[in-house]
């Protein structure tokens, strides 16, 4: 049976070539891995030159439609096309999509007033498994078509990145960019309490990108992944790199009733 990893890459730091290959050298060492990229950046840099407003609440992007077609047009094309270009470069046979591509990804629009912002309803997990049996790295691009049809939500690659591993129950959930993990009251704390994720966030101690990585860690333990870790690039080489994030131990069983 397949137990792929999942892989995140940030995307504030895609634009460092340096970086993006020293992070497809050590993706060529994990086994089977889907990756998922994000790509604020460069989303925020057009959106400026076309005069669109660039606006974030709680690290997630405010997405009109004029937005969002700039968030479809910067993933699906020259973001995605870099992170596959590299791969490729490193030796391995990377292949790039965007949510919509097979039906990957389906999405509901997301409740806070963020526009044509998604969460993740369905994932095809049998598209990737295929490809991942026939030697091939997805790489992809984080939009989601609702099921109603009309342009691609904008979904946040770090929940993107989630929804993907808990459907494929994956061996483990890296979630890169470069920040060497979490840090509270100024400690990298090497593990943490999923439970403790929304104390954290009300307290202060995580904040806009951090905290909807934080969210997205919990939400791929709860939906089946068997671990999630919150770091640089060293994730990719070293096991105990980051923050590991570690899910509730389950209930003990009710002892059984005497007869």
């Amino acid at each position: 049976m397949l137990s792929p990893r999942v892989v995140k890459l940030g995307g504030n730091d895609l634009d460092r070539p340096g970086w993006l290959a020293a992070c497809a050298r050590a993706l060529v060492r994990l086994g089977p891995v889907v990756v998922v990229h994000g790509g604020g950046r460069a989303i925020s840099g057009l959106c400026r030159r076309l005069g669109l407003t660039v606006e974030q609440r709680d690290g997630l992007r405010v997405t009109t439609p004029e937005v969002a077609e700039v968030v479809e047009l910067v993933l699906a094309g020259p973001v995605n096309r870099q992170v596959v270009a590299a791969l490729r470069a490193a030796g391995l046979d990377a292949v790039g999509l965007s949510g919509v591509d097979g039906g990957l990804l389906v999405a509901c629009t997301a409740a806070g007033g963020l526009g044509m912002v998604g969460e993740i309803a369905q994932v095809r997990a049998s598209l990737l498994e295929r490809l991942l049996l026939a030697g091939l790295t997805p790489v992809i691009a984080p939009m989601a078509p609702a099921a109603e049809g009309g342009l691609p939500l904008n979904v946040n690659a770090d929940a993107a990145a989630a929804a993907i591993a808990g459907a494929l129950h994956a061996a483990e959930l890296l979630l890169v960019s470069d920040v060497a993990g979490v840090h509270v009251d100024g400690v990298l704390r090497p593990t943490l309490a999923a439970g403790d994720v929304e104390a954290l966030i009300d307290a202060g101690a995580a904040t806009e990108g951090m905290a909807a990585k934080l969210r997205a860690a919990a939400a791929a333990l709860r939906a089946g992944a068997r671990a999630v870790r919150i770091g640089d690039v060293r994730l990719l080489e070293d096991p105990g790199a980051g923050t590991r994030l570690v899910a509730p131990a389950p209930a003990p069983a009710p002892a059984p009733q005497p007869a």
